[in-house]
């Protein structure tokens, strides 16, 4: 049996530790024997624990914690780590500092969530033996501005969970909620409250497009720093008559099932598995060309794209999907095919699993 040892010194919940616990939850589909390593109270150690993945603490008060290395090593040994998996700055240096001296010598793999300027370049070209990346963009980022060899990273974009968010058994009970007729259309985002979100650019858009169809009603899922600034811009706009801010949802899909149409002006993105979620929905989407946007949604195909910032060019956007609702409906049509195809769990961990089956030199690749 593979035993993969995943760290993770972030305290938070997002995109990266939502990852981390599927892919553990689908390894131990295929026989292996996945563990977490967290620092105590953190999110990815409760929700371990709910979901059956075996997690363990340790403080990781920063990169040179030394203590929490030789407790690394030893457990390693103890628990005949084949392969350990880091994710997040002072984990990665810990993780795989600890890999490289203990006795066992795990394969080191370090995974790269995030489309940002990197700030330790020895945790990615001197310890791990393998990087991955969660899109194109941000293996081209690592290998043409980095210098990182072309041959030691490798795209392996996060998957969604078909099954959760599935357009026909999910309930469709957004409007009621609301207390929004049928008849109204509704256009959602679904994205935490940050200015890199390009909230404000969204908020200039939907004031244009309120010029035109008064009858549309947007509603934000999410919260976040930039919650008191959204509430000032539309009032400061006269729209929040029109908008609705949701609050965080964990029933994301009905937000999604709820809506006719998804917009999310990022304006900086590693892959954008909001857009996945939506189109996994069913839904039309309409983004930005930035960083694995475009890799996620094709231009006319599965939704629109246009360039960050452009207030105009969004509004210019909505308003004509959401004048065609047969170009609305079919590209959500295709959306859902794309991400069956190629962005779900079930990909992304078979993509895990044959990479440490390939690194550790051993038998035949499983299928999930």
């Amino acid at each position: 049996m593979i035993t993969v040892l995943h760290t993770e010194s972030s305290t938070g919940w997002g995109g990266q530790e939502n990852r981390t616990i599927h892919e553990c939850m689908g390894l131990k589909a295929l026989g292996v024997r996945p563990m977490i390593l967290c620092r105590p109270g953190s999110r990815i150690y409760s929700k371990a624990g709910e979901v059956g993945v075996e997690a363990i603490t340790s403080p990781m008060r920063g990169s040179y914690d030394v203590i929490s290395m030789a407790e690394v090593m030893r457990l390693i040994d103890r628990e005949s780590i084949d392969v350990i998996n880091t994710h997040s700055g002072s984990d990665s240096f810990i993780g795989a500092v600890a890999g490289r001296l203990s006795r066992r010598k795990p394969v080191v793999v370090r995974t790269r969530h995030l489309a940002l300027p990197i700030t330790s370049k020895t945790t990615y070209s001197l310890f791990p033996h393998k990087i991955v990346t969660v899109s194109d963009y941000v293996r081209r980022y690592l290998v043409d501005h980095v210098g990182i060899r072309a041959d030691k990273v490798v795209s392996i974009p996060t998957g969604i969970d078909l099954e959760r968010f599935d357009p026909h058994s999910t309930p469709d009970t957004l409007r009621d909620e609301l207390g929004i007729d049928r008849t109204t259309t509704l256009v959602g985002t679904v994205a935490i409250f940050r200015r890199k979100k390009g909230y404000h650019v969204l908020l200039g858009a939907i004031a244009e497009v309120l010029k035109i169809r008064r009858d549309v009603i947007f509603v934000f899922a999410g919260d976040g720093p930039q919650r008191e600034n959204i509430l000032r811009g539309l009032k400061g706009l006269g729209i929040e008559r029109n908008v609705r801010l949701l609050g965080l949802r964990s029933d994301v899909p009905v937000v999604l099932k709820g809506i006719d149409l998804f917009v999310l002006p990022t304006l900086q993105e590693a892959l954008g598995t909001s857009f996945l979620e939506a189109m996994a929905m069913g839904k039309a989407v309409i983004g930005t060309r930035v960083g694995g946007v475009p890799e996620v949604v094709r231009d006319g195909v599965d939704g629109l794209l246009v360039e960050p910032g452009d207030e105009r060019g969004l509004a210019d956007a909505i308003l004509r999907l959401l004048e065609d609702r047969h170009l609305r409906l079919s590209m959500g049509t295709r959306g859902r095919k794309r991400v069956e195809e190629n962005f779900s769990t079930q990909r992304m961990v078979e993509g895990m699993y044959n990479l440490y089956v390939e690194l550790l030199g051993r038998g035949r690749v499983r299928r999930w």
